[in-house]
């Protein structure tokens, strides 16, 4: 098959965030599929950006994926510059389509990016070549901005997001939903039940096959002396953003003075020079430390050294459609319970067996389920942690993931009555 897959924010293992898109196409490279990543030339979401030099656009090929990569301007936060790299990408595909679909008519198109503006292009390519065309979801635009950024739905960017969703579950083939729960959002807005598929996040088992060398690990003298200490050690590794609740983690730390409990949050983020201040102003920085991030391939290594593992959300109404989250994969990877603080669709922890669920925002409710875990026998932690480990393993590892992608692939066009 050829594949176009068209992903604004699409970044690789040389890259950096966001992995999905490379990691699945990958897989059908590797299974004969010509496989075309079209995707922006910035994205803030990467570590580094592919420099294009004075060209509108260049080809990368990367373990056999073509990668199409579009001129994009620098932008930071959300304002008038990310839509200029909006516009930048979508023009981009329509003026150099001919370049994108050098490697013949396309079988498939999927159209990726978190704004739902890209169905336009996808659907034009889809239907002058009768291509299946794949709406593949990450969250609910324009759901999300106007949930966290409080824009009114008469806002003209919001009506102009609002038409683009509708004609992405209208239009497309198929939708490929992350979020678990969202289906009667979709149906609501015009999508036909028959074409929801859900296909999560997931994880590369060969990153994780080799047992995390002790020698290499990060910051291994320090946490093993605290181990030596007694302390007993809850990590988080990730970004230090507000949507990661960790002011109340930070908070739970008040009652954790005088107790061997040490909270280590390994990152970086805009929130990290903030939440460090306030540590040092609630008096607990004993008990909550921080650290600099650490490289993607080390994360076996660090995790390897904690007790447990700390995942929390923010109160939201938009998490009732489901998460699908990379980091807590990890951490049910590493095979260590996890105090997940989160209200969800779906409670991957609970399914799981494999640590302890709690409301969020709630930093005594932290401090206890802390405490809980570390009072445990180290037996029935440790039965915690395998259990996270085969449901991930059994659910959400990506070769795995990239075949029921292919399925999709195979049911060609949606029936029409």
């Amino acid at each position: 098959m050829n594949i176009v897959y068209l992903e604004h924010y699409a970044g690789s293992d040389r890259h950096g965030m966001e992995y999905r898109p490379f990691y699945l196409a990958r897989r059908w490279a590797q299974a004969g599929d010509t496989v075309t990543i079209v995707a922006s030339s910035f994205s803030h979401l990467r570590g580094v950006n592919p420099d294009l030099g004075d060209k509108p656009w260049a080809e990368e090929n990367i373990d056999g994926v073509r990668y199409f990569w579009i001129r994009g301007p620098r932008y930071e936060g959300n304002g008038l510059g990310r839509i200029r790299n909006m516009l930048s990408f979508l023009r981009g595909v329509s003026r150099y389509r001919a370049e994108i679909l050098k490697t013949g008519k396309p079988d498939v198109v999927i159209a990726s990016s978190t704004y739902p503006l890209d169905i336009y292009p996808a659907r034009r390519i889809a239907g002058k070549y009768g291509a299946q065309l794949i709406y593949e979801v990450h969250d609910l635009w324009p759901l999300s901005p106007m949930t966290i950024g409080g824009m009114s739905k008469h806002h003209p960017f919001i009506v102009v997001m609002q038409r683009a969703e509708n004609a992405c579950y209208r239009s497309s083939d198929y939708v490929v939903s992350l979020l678990p729960c969202a289906k009667e959002h979709m149906t609501e807005h015009g999508m036909d039940p028959g074409k929801f598929v859900c296909i999560p996040n997931g994880i590369l088992a060969q990153e994780w096959e080799a047992a995390p060398d002790p020698a290499a690990a990060p910051y291994r003298e320090k946490l093993a002396r605290y181990h030596e200490e007694g302390w007993f050690l809850i990590g988080y590794a990730g970004g230090h953003a507000l949507s990661n609740a960790l002011d109340t983690c930070i908070e739970a730390g008040q009652e954790w003075r005088g107790k061997k409990l040490k909270l280590i949050l390994v990152g970086q983020g805009v929130e990290k020079e903030r939440l460090m201040k306030k540590a040092e102003e609630l008096g607990v920085t004993e008990n909550v430390e921080f650290l600099p991030p650490v490289k993607k391939a080390d994360i076996p290594a660090l995790l390897a050294q904690f007790d447990a593992l700390y995942v929390g959300l923010q109160r939201s109404p938009l998490y009732r459609y489901g998460i699908s989250l990379n980091k807590l994969m990890d951490y049910m990877m590493a095979g260590k319970p996890i105090l997940f603080a989160g209200e969800v669709g779906n409670d991957m922890v609970a399914e799981a067996g494999c640590g302890l669920s709690i409301p969020p925002e709630d930093s005594h409710a932290v401090a206890e389920a802390a405490l809980r875990l570390a009072e445990l026998p180290s037996s029935e932690r440790e039965a915690m942690g395998r259990r996270g480990q085969e449901y991930i393993l059994a659910n959400n590892e990506y070769s795995g993931l990239a075949d029921r992608f292919r399925e999709v692939f195979e049911r060609g066009k949606f029936p029409k009555e």
